[in-house]
């Protein structure tokens, strides 16, 4: 996460999964990297199915940018994007300079 830290975004973490399921992840994530994200409960899916990453009843992994009248610009479906957090961070910095011209 902090190889983006230099962009000017808010940055969430969107699930359906229950609140008491998202403060485990939270929780998970703070301990393993020293810090999380907020999360964004999405019960219905309705942010999920505007990023295009609804699987039927779940979600896939990926990631995604909003501009700031709420259009989703960009989104990339990848189960590994925090294996390859190197790559998941230039290509998310190559879209974001994108819409900063």
């Amino acid at each position: 996460m902090d190889k983006v830290e230099d962009m000017d975004v808010n940055m969430y973490i969107v699930s359906n999964d229950q609140p008491e399921q998202q403060l485990e992840l939270y929780n998970g994530l703070e301990e393993k990297m020293g810090h999380s994200l907020p999360f964004v409960s999405d019960p219905n899916m309705e942010l999920i199915e505007r990023t295009d990453m609804k699987n039927g009843d779940t979600a896939y992994r990926g990631y995604a940018l909003m501009d700031t009248k709420g259009n989703i610009v960009f989104n990339t479906v990848n189960d590994h994007w925090g294996e390859e957090i190197d790559k998941t961070a230039k290509e998310i910095k190559e879209e974001y300079d994108k819409l900063s011209n």
